[in-house]
This record gives structure tokens, C-alpha cells and sequence, in this order.
């Protein structure tokens, strides 16, 4: 079998997979991927809150404020930026954007599962999270 073949049946089982989650789940990585794609195009502007401008506004308003919360958690985890600093979204921000691109790449996918696994209250498991979320991410939000 090549190369191919093998990658196809490797993304038929993710996507096998994803279909039968639960749809706390599924909500779960959609709301992962848009909020680290929004971390990926925010611009840092005087007065502008990081935090309203990440996280989608079809989120209702108990997750807002919850994820409001825990996105800087999981960004001083990542060591993009420390607790003590003003603002740890455009502390963060700052550090992905100095680095190499496969190094943000790599921090991006893990900001995501990690909050994919914050906003499923930790029913999704972080190796479940990687692939679920880049099979989401690749063949659901980038085909929008």
C-alpha cells in the first residue's frame, strides 16, 4: 500500500471518529480552533481587550466569561507570558509572533487542545484533542 492510501484511511477513521463524539465535544474543538485562529490574526491595539476580540461571539455568555479565565491560564502555562503582567493575551501574542513558524505552529495546536479540553470540562483527552482537532481543523474550518 502506499504512501497515500495509507494517509486516506488514517483520515476516514479521524473522521469516522469525530462523527461519533458527543456534541459537547465537537463544540469543544470548534471553539478551540476559532479561538487560537483568532489568537492567530489579533492585532494588539491601545485599548482594544484581547480577550473579546478571541473568543467567537456565538459562545454564550457563561463560557465567554469562563473562557475569559482560563485562556491566560493556559497561556502563562505555555510560558507566552507570566501572571503578573497587564495584559497575558498580548504578552502572548508578541512572544508567537517572534517565533520560528513551525515553533508558533506547534504552540497554536496546543493552545487549542488544550482549550478544547478546558471548554469540554476535560472529557476530551489531550491525545484524543490533537488529532480530532487538526482533522477538524483541516477538513471543517478551512473548507468554511
Amino acid at each position: 500500500m502506499n504512501i497515500a492510501g495509507i494517509l486516506n484511511k488514517i483520515a476516514n477513521f479521524i473522521k469516522n471518529l469525530f462523527s461519533k463524539v458527543s456534541v459537547e465535544i465537537r463544540q469543544a474543538i470548534e471553539i478551540a480552533v476559532i479561538v487560537t485562529e483568532n489568537l492567530k490574526t489579533f492585532v494588539d491595539s491601545p485599548g482594544a481587550d484581547a480577550l473579546t476580540a478571541l473568543i467567537p461571539g456565538t459562545v454564550d455568555d457563561k463560557l465567554k466569561n469562563w473562557l475569559r479565565q482560563v485562556l491566560p491560564a493556559i497561556l502563562v502555562k505555555l510560558n507566552l507570558a507570566q501572571h503578573n503582567e497587564e495584559n497575558v493575551v498580548a504578552k502572548a501574542v508578541a512572544e508567537l509572533n517572534a517565533m520560528d513558524q513551525q515553533v508558533k505552529c506547534a504552540y497554536l495546536h496546543s493552545i487549542s487542545v488544550l482549550c478544547a479540553c478546558e471548554v469540554s470540562k476535560n472529557r476530551l483527552s489531550w491525545s484524543d484533542g490533537v488529532y480530532l482537532l487538526e482533522w477538524y481543523y483541516k477538513n471543517k474550518y478551512q473548507r468554511k
